[in-house]
């Protein structure tokens, strides 16, 4: 007769229900051993001993044989628990020097292609894998607002449905399989939520939201996450009617765990628990700091050693119950024992890692995301360029041949890591000066000058910049920001371009030669006349690695541009909050001295071709209960290129119980037409696309009149309108 598992071996025993492996695991542990788990440990340091004096249940900002050794430390522990390693993977493998850096967020939204983000997920987690990190803080599904917050680069933009189809893609991107895939890893939504919703944009500051206005505008992203398979949530640093979100408790545990049924983990941001007492100082020690924080439902406290001898005063005082540990301790070793780390840690595989860091096949992926990103934002028939008819181009600016400025933040060389960290290596990024040198027919000179920099006024380089263009027969600009006013705790006061790069283009414009305008930035700045005046302008946001290849493909024509905004550019800075969904009710259309209109809108994006819209139609003018809306229209190439055209659907709601948004986007549809073909897009709209949020701060779909619009971007003269009755 089979004999039964010794009860001491049950947690290590695969074989067993993961419920029965946590509760044997959780009998045998102590106090110390159980509020360690919850404490996730910055590793920069080089001295490991925290893995066995505190026990961590996860680490960050470890690589290499460093983590190896973790691994190794924690292996030896009294029960043997397995190190969770969390990095900041954003938008590629951000910190291992030479991996694959895909364009920012904001970049990638361009493309309206959730396919394409998946598939950058999957290429990150194949990178991440073998380097021994099990988990990226990524995606952030902040709603943009204030453009001068720091952080707006690395949101999709300002619209919720699509920031909630996106983050599912990227979720299933490096979630792979599931826990068990070795292939993948965890996925983070955050920030939970509202961190975005600023005052002056500048970054943390306490969030003037509603409950009722999270649920309208800031939660749904966030359930769509959810509903994705996303296995941890990530706290944002903001307060909320007076509470900061670490100890919001509806949030973190009767919406999220109770309401969408999460059954994952909730991290905190950096410090959150210590920033209770040190910076928000709504609690006078760390054991209050501890307590609040328990209850309120996070179950990993990121970067707050304090937070280990608080808990355990807090317990041994009588404030709080061990049982109230044991529940995040729990969840987290469930999150384990689903992943497989007891059997297989995951440990860094250097050979493994050689092979796919950096790969052909991955920077094929990063080409095409790069080329799906890029948005022609103005064009007056200058491109592409005949370059037939050029014998010379000039390529101007601060961020023609600045690898850095490319990549953006979160990568070597940002703000994040140290500088002793390094930076990626040069030849791995293709500039946009080495796209065009590399992409230049022969015979075509390049000439190149700096011409001024972004973080001074030294204007000295605007002589040289000026004899090289005049010297051209076109002159491309490539300007936009700095490393310096990107990311957090660097929020700008200005949208405005900084250092002398007003100067050097007015400089440029008064040759007389054509100007096409790269922009290479984080976020939407406020373009000066002589941009607005640019007989093109090309948004590149940060492009990534194969940024300054793409940009090339598209000056030369080897590339017809299909990215459309998914952010407002503003014309000046007093619009903010320039974003095209408003809600509805104020006096005017317009400011008394300025127009509300933004210089370019939500969803804009031109193409070498040019498309029609046409007999828009329903499947049916009426809508029962539960049913889904079936939308037609014709679109058109009229043009003489192949193409690809985004259609967007937007929602109106005619007359609301509560206020509520002149239109919101539901649908869109990637169309790909040849010169002169008509094709039928279809776009379905479920129930729930004719949701709002009343007075009382429930979901309703209410009976009455709806408008449909579809067309190129959210501007209401671009958009075919069509009746809906909801019975």
């Amino acid at each position: 007769m089979e004999s039964k598992t010794n009860k001491l071996d049950v947690y290590k025993d695969p074989r067993q229900p993961i419920e029965a492996r946590v509760a044997d695991l959780l009998s045998q542990m102590t106090l110390e051993e159980k509020v360690g788990q919850l404490l996730m440990w910055d590793a920069r340091p080089d001295d490991l001993s925290f893995i066995n004096t505190r026990q961590p249940g996860s680490v960050l900002h470890i690589l290499g044989e460093k983590l190896d050794r973790a691994m190794t430390l924690a292996a030896q522990n009294r029960l043997g628990i397995p190190l969770l390693v969390g990095e900041d993977a954003i938008h590629g493998h951000s910190f291992w020097k030479g991996a694959t850096i895909f364009p920012t967020q904001l970049a990638l939204a361009c493309s309206w292609n959730p396919a394409l983000l998946e598939l950058v997920g999957r290429v990150t987690a194949e990178e991440v894998v073998p380097t021994g990190i099990h988990w990226t803080f990524s995606p952030v599904l902040c709603l943009t607002r204030d453009l001068r917050w720091g952080r707006t680069g690395e949101t999709f933009g300002e619209d919720p449905y699509l920031i909630g189809e996106f983050a599912a893609a990227m979720i299933r991107g490096y979630q792979g399989r599931g826990l068990d895939d070795p292939t993948g890893i965890l996925a983070t939504a955050k920030h939970y939520a509202g961190y975005s919703e600023t005052q002056g944009g500048r970054d943390a500051t306490e969030a003037d939201i509603s409950r009722r206005k999270l649920r309208s505008y800031f939660l749904p992203p966030f359930e769509r996450a959810a509903q994705a398979g996303a296995m941890t949530f990530m706290t944002g640093y903001q307060s909320m009617e007076g509470l900061p979100s670490t100890c919001n408790r509806w949030l973190l545990t009767e919406v999220l765990k109770e309401e969408w049924g999460f059954k994952g983990v909730v991290v905190t941001d950096w410090d959150n628990v210590g920033s209770l007492v040190k910076q928000q100082k709504v609690c006078a020690t760390y054991a209050d700091a501890a307590t609040v924080a328990v209850r309120a439902g996070n179950d990993i406290m990121m970067t707050t050693p304090e937070f280990y001898e608080g808990a355990i005063e807090a317990v041994r005082s009588g404030r709080l119950a061990e049982s109230e540990i044991d529940a995040p301790c729990a969840r987290l070793l469930a999150l384990k024992f689903r992943m497989g780390l007891f059997e297989n840690p995951r440990r860094p595989d250097a050979e493994r890692t050689a092979i796919v860091i950096g790969s052909a096949e991955h920077r094929a992926v990063n080409l095409e995301a790069a080329r799906q990103s890029l948005v022609l934002l103005q064009n007056n028939g200058l491109l592409p360029l005949d370059v037939k008819q050029l014998t010379s181009i000039a390529v101007i600016g601060p961020n023609a041949d600045d690898d850095l400025q490319q990549l953006g933040d979160w990568s070597l060389g940002s703000s994040q890591h140290p500088p002793e960290a390094g930076k990626h290596p040069r030849e791995k990024t293709t500039t946009v000066l080495d796209g065009i040198r590399a992409l230049a027919p022969n015979g075509l000179d390049v000439r190149y000058e700096r011409g001024c920099s972004i973080i001074n006024d030294d204007l000295s380089g605007i002589p040289a910049a000026v004899a090289a263009a005049q010297a051209s027969d076109v002159v491309v600009a490539v300007v936009g920001d700095h490393l310096t006013f990107i990311g957090e705790e660097r929020s700008t006061a200005t949208l405005e371009m900084q250092g002398g790069q007003i100067a050097l283009l007015e400089a440029l414009e008064n040759t007389g030669k054509p100007l096409v305008v790269v922009l290479v930035n984080s976020k939407p700045l406020v373009l000066p006349p002589a941009v607005k005046r640019a007989a093109a302008i090309i948004e590149l946001f940060n492009p990534g690695m194969e940024g300054g290849r793409a940009l090339a493909e598209a000056l030369f024509g080897l590339l017809n541009p299909s990215g459309k905004l998914t952010i407002s550019f503003p014309v000046h800075i007093g619009q903010q909050p320039v974003f095209y969904s408003q809600v509805r009710g104020q006096h005017g259309k317009r400011y008394a001295d300025l127009t509300q209109e933004p210089l370019f809108p939500f969803g804009h994006g031109l193409s070498y071709t040019k498309y029609a819209y046409s007999n828009l139609r329903l499947a049916s003018s009426t809508l029962k209960t539960g049913e889904t809306a079936q939308v037609f229209v014709d679109v058109e190439n009229v043009g003489q290129r192949e193409g690809i055209e985004i259609a967007q659907v937007y929602v109106s709601d005619v007359v609301t119980s509560a206020t509520w948004v002149n239109k919101a986007l539901k649908g869109f549809a990637r169309i790909h037409l040849a010169p002169g073909e008509k094709k039928i897009a279809q776009i379905e709209l479920p129930w729930h696309s004719f949701q709002i949020v009343n007075a009382q701060g429930e979901n309703v779909v209410e009976p009455g009149e709806f408008e449909i619009l579809v067309g190129p971007s959210s501007r209401d003269q671009e958009l075919l309108k069509a009746k809906l009755i909801i019975e």
